[in-house]
């Protein structure tokens, strides 16, 4: 260039892939005045020494397409540009070495299967006909996606970096950014080595650098980088170019072909976290020292797969650092903290593989608002107040890396970094028997061990050893009461003159009611889809009490605080911290209740979806008449140092009416017999409130606008083409989600949620029926269901209104 840019709509800062390709699509998009900012060379930080394997199946639908779209994009990329990319699509195969890993792979072939993609099923003879350089002597079977493949990470990086620039865009190295300018909390710019360009949005995928420079806005982005180890072979015998990509995860390995040799790596149970103190100055294009003491235990899980590797010469083991996240998901969207500052970061090793679709998605999200489709298991809001702390999330994420290749249980735990945040009567529970989960950093009570049990998980593709407590709790919550402690709900007040007006325009239900009303409702984006499912207390003319769910809290606070609409007098401030909450259910629950307070608890006193302050041992409680389990009772906010006198109170006067403690597991299979949504499974942003069977919650019939209004008054009009439905099949199949749905013979989406009904003695899915064409609850209840279960075909029935009605006094079955 013979000119510095002055300006620009968008600055990104790091020249690899994921830089690039953001670049590329913006570029693409019509947004030519971009600028990419490298301080070194392209691919110089972490991309130049990926392995470049490119897998697509994930456990959700909407990162699959992600991954997908890269493999479309990498299909035509280098006849575009002309510039070599080292893209094949040669297939790839994972083995499974045991009963257990053979039941997982064939879940995984029925979610493929599920989201469109052709993964098959193999005998070890028919892997090693694709792969002759292995023994089989231990594989029971192995999954093949022909789609599958790789690429040369440079190559690749730089061919979109051409794509880039020829759409318009302008890509500068050596330019190394020193400081993001803020005004008063708005980006002005960024201020490089070779001048300021003024620009309004900040794209900061800058690898395993972002963590250190988005801290320097006051944005936080839980990634650190770990040593990450592979070799490099020498030409070996029957390795040819078409040779698939192979993972076997039973042996925590991998392996590609590279120039007639092999690239051998893999995920040790024990890794080594880099950098501890920071990386150093002036680290580019630089390799860290060969472990290969470290090393040695992958090479003898390697060798006992592929002898050959026993007297292949090695070329080289390449030790790159890598950022990785605590839960393993990379990081895309608009940071909570900073208006226009956007992250893409964190790819966990497989930066390549997401690189295209990541690129796409983070470009579709700065030029209109949103991104394409639903990525919350990437969203950069899933996490909160403990990613804060580094040496938290390191330790959350060594974790991480070490299950990278191990068995994905169903309800698994992490145990890393735990106990974190604790309700108040975190000991008093766990002396009781609690298993504790552990969401958002807080400790939650998933079951209640009895009769000698152990309170651990014991896990299992069958029915885990909670099953049968857990529908003990059930039982007790159907038939008597049991005591829920949901401390770790997210809870905000929005308070101020126009608090009314602000939560009117943001709630697609109607919140402008009398003080002491409690209203569910969803929050919508523009397309109409389900951004947050929450409840509203209004508390007082000008304050409302918000809950929703633990996991949401960064999300739905930063929702809600964005789309206060501008010039109104209204805050929101996350309260949860101060409250304890302890969720009374069950057909006993009055009874006890009535015990503990003066109160008038009565049906008439105290109706549903109504909210009082009470009196409980000393305590001024919040008591909301509502529930997420289909039976009577009410929500206990209360202030946190009350908590256990509260709780002594209620379980003293609860003994008679065999009130128990209960966890999340009972909530859970309560909440499916009750047709109860969850968001972030049945409900999201891809969904609105006419597909998910919500609509009666939202106000089209009062005229007040409301954000996602206009879509939702289209789709009335015009109908839907995909509908929410229960599932039942037989109690002995085990669903946990992402089965594949069958119409008629033909697949029409997949299971969104999964689990038992102990009250009506059947396995519960919930899932989309989809067409291409308008459908309606006849079409939905005329079509004879199969379920897809690890690969097998199990007939079920549907319905569309909830298996359990107390009110009815019997099941719908």
């Amino acid at each position: 260039m013979s000119t510095f840019p002055t300006s620009a709509k968008a600055v990104i800062i790091g020249g690899g892939i994921v830089g690039c390709s953001t670049a590329y699509h913006l570029a693409k998009m019509g947004w030519t005045d971009v600028v990419l900012l490298e301080r070194k060379k392209l691919t110089s930080g972490t991309t130049f020494h990926a392995a470049g394997l490119v897998g697509q199946l994930r456990s959700n639908a909407n990162i699959t397409q992600l991954l997908g779209y890269s493999v479309d994009l990498y299909n035509k990329l280098e006849a575009e540009t002309g510039q070599a990319t080292g893209w094949k699509m040669n297939g790839g195969l994972r083995l499974a070495c045991n009963q257990e890993r053979w039941t997982e792979v064939k879940r995984q072939a029925t979610t493929a299967h599920s989201f469109g993609l052709d993964m098959q099923l193999l005998t070890p003879s028919e892997a090693k006909e694709l792969w002759p350089l292995m023994t089989v002597d231990d594989v029971v079977g192995a999954a093949y996606m022909p789609t599958d493949g790789q690429a040369n990470p440079s190559d690749i990086t730089l061919s979109l970096a051409k794509g880039a620039r020829q759409a318009g865009a302008t890509i500068l190295e050596d330019t190394k950014v020193t400081k993001i300018e803020l005004e008063d909390g708005v980006i002005k710019g960024v201020m490089t080595e070779k001048g300021f360009i003024e620009c309004e949005k900040v794209i900061l995928c800058g690898g395993q650098w972002t963590r250190t420079f988005a801290q320097t806005v006051g944005v936080n982005v839980p990634l650190v980088p770990m040593e990450h180890q592979y070799m490099v072979t020498e030409q070996i015998d029957g390795v040819t170019s078409g040779l698939p990509t192979l993972r076997d995860p039973d042996r925590l390995t991998y392996y590609k072909e590279e120039v007639g040799g092999l690239v051998m790596g893999g995920y040790e149970a024990n890794p080594i976290p880099w950098a501890v103190n920071g990386i150093p100055k002036g680290f580019h294009y630089t390799l860290l020292g060969s472990n290969f003491d470290h090393f040695e235990q992958l090479v003898e899980l390697a060798m006992g797969r592929v002898p050959a590797l026993e007297t292949a010469g090695i070329k080289q083991l390449v030790n790159g650092p890598e950022s990785f996240t605590p839960d393993g998901n990379f990081i895309l969207g608009e940071a909570p903290e900073l208006k226009n500052f956007f992250v893409g970061a964190g790819f966990n090793a497989y930066g390549i593989a997401a690189g295209g679709g990541a690129g796409m998605a983070l470009a579709e999200w700065v030029a209109k608002g949103e991104p394409p489709f639903d990525l919350w298991p990437v969203d950069i809001r899933r996490f909160g107040r403990p990613h804060f702390d580094t040496d938290w999330v390191r330790t959350r994420t060594i974790e991480a890396y070490g299950k990278h290749y191990t068995m994905a249980w169903p309800f698994e735990e992490h145990s890393s970094g735990r106990p974190c945040r604790k309700s108040p009567l975190y000991d008093k529970l766990s002396a009781k028997g609690a298993c504790f989960g552990e969401k958002l950093g807080w400790e939650r009570p998933n079951w209640f061990a009895v009769n000698g049990m152990e309170a651990k998980d014991a896990y299992s593709f069958g029915r885990q050893n909670w099953f049968d407590t857990v529908g003990e709790e059930h039982k007790a919550c159907r038939e008597a009461a049991v005591l829920f402690d949901q401390t770790s709900f997210a809870k905000f007040t929005l308070k101020g003159p126009d608090a009314e007006a602000a939560l009117s325009w943001i709630a697609a239900n109607d919140v402008a009611k009398p003080v002491g009303s409690i209203v569910y409702t969803q929050m919508l984006n523009d397309r109409g889809g389900i951004e947050c499912d929450l409840t509203a207390v209004r508390v007082a003319k000008d304050e409302y009490y918000i809950v929703t769910g633990t996991g949401y809290a960064t999300h739905d606070f930063d929702w809600i605080s964005r789309n206060i609409p501008k010039g109104m007098n209204a805050q929101v401030v996350d309260v949860t911290s101060s409250y304890a909450v302890l969720s009374l259910m069950g057909p006993k629950a009055r009874d006890i209740l009535q015990a503990v307070t003066r109160d008038d608890v009565s049906s008439e006193a105290f109706r549903f979806g109504t909210a009082r302050m009470i009196g409980i041992a000393g305590c001024p409680v919040k008591a909301l008449r509502v529930t997420y389990v289909g039976e009577l009772g009410w929500e206990l906010h209360l202030p946190v140092e009350y908590a256990t006198a509260v709780y002594d109170a209620l379980m003293d006067a609860g003994m008679p009416h065999g009130l128990r403690d209960a966890g999340y597991r009972a909530i859970e299979s309560l909440r499916l017999e009750k047709g109860y949504r969850a968001w972030a499974s049945d409900i999201g942003a891809d969904h609105t409130p006419a597909e998910a069977g919500l609509d009666w919650a939202v106000k089209l019939k009062k005229n007040i606008d409301f954000k996602g209004r206009i879509a939702a008054e289209t789709q009335r009009d015009q109908g839907v083409k995909k509908i929410l439905a229960c599932f039942t099949t037989q109690p002995e199949v085990v669903l946990s989600g992402r089965e594949t749905i069958y119409r008629n013979g033909e697949r029409v989406g997949w299971l969104t949620s999964g689990g038992f009904g102990y009250t009506v003695g059947k396995s519960i899915g919930y899932g989309y029926v989809r067409s291409k064409e308008v459908i309606d609850r006849d079409y939905v209840l005329s079509g004879a269901y199969e379920l897809e279960v690890a690969t097998d075909r199990v007939p079920c029935e549907v319905q569309l209104g909830p298996l359990y009605d107390p009110k009815m006094s019997r099941v719908k079955c």
